[in-house]
């Protein structure tokens, strides 16, 4: 690895559906500029459609969707980005860990699972059902190096949180 990419930093916004995972990668990028990647973009359509039927995704499945993630931020010549991506399973969190060439930070969303059933329940325009909430929880590793963060305070308290922990 170059010296110029140990210089890059990545900030990892992990958790389950409805943890606030996007909002809060897009309040960090509006206020630091910092180049935001939303996971769920990278999936293929085979992944959304398995997905809004109900039917958890595997780690085969799930292979091709980091190889994306992997290339679009290693692409990038930003010195700091901000991924919204659950990454909730040691498959996933190895993969990012091992091929991301930035320096990876992790900040996991705590949320109850009545706050996240709650919110999966009132939003309508993502794939993700309500139904696979249980899914995501069970397969959640929390990794080694995590931050945990209060995900059901004020977007702008939970921002605040992640850069002081900076």
């Amino acid at each position: 690895m170059g010296e110029d990419q140990r210089l890059r930093h990545l900030y990892i916004i992990m958790g389950p559906a409805g943890c606030g995972k996007s909002s809060i990668a897009e309040a960090l990028s509006d206020q630091t500029g910092w180049v935001m990647i939303e996971a769920d973009a990278h999936h293929s359509e085979a992944n959304v459609e398995k997905q809004t039927a109900g039917i958890p995704l595997t780690d085969a499945d799930r292979a091709s969707w980091i190889s994306s993630i992997v290339e679009t931020i290693n692409q990038s010549v930003a010195p700091q980005q901000v991924l919204a991506c659950s990454a909730l399973t040691p498959y996933v969190q190895s993969r990012l860990s091992d091929e991301i060439e930035p320096t990876c930070h992790w900040f996991l969303l705590s949320v109850s699972r009545e706050e996240l059933k709650r919110r999966l329940s009132s939003r309508s325009d993502h794939f993700m059902p309500a139904s696979l909430l249980d899914d995501q929880l069970q397969a959640l590793t929390v990794p080694e190096h995590v931050h945990q963060v209060n995900g059901e305070q004020s977007i702008a308290q939970i921002c605040a949180d992640i850069l002081s922990l900076i």
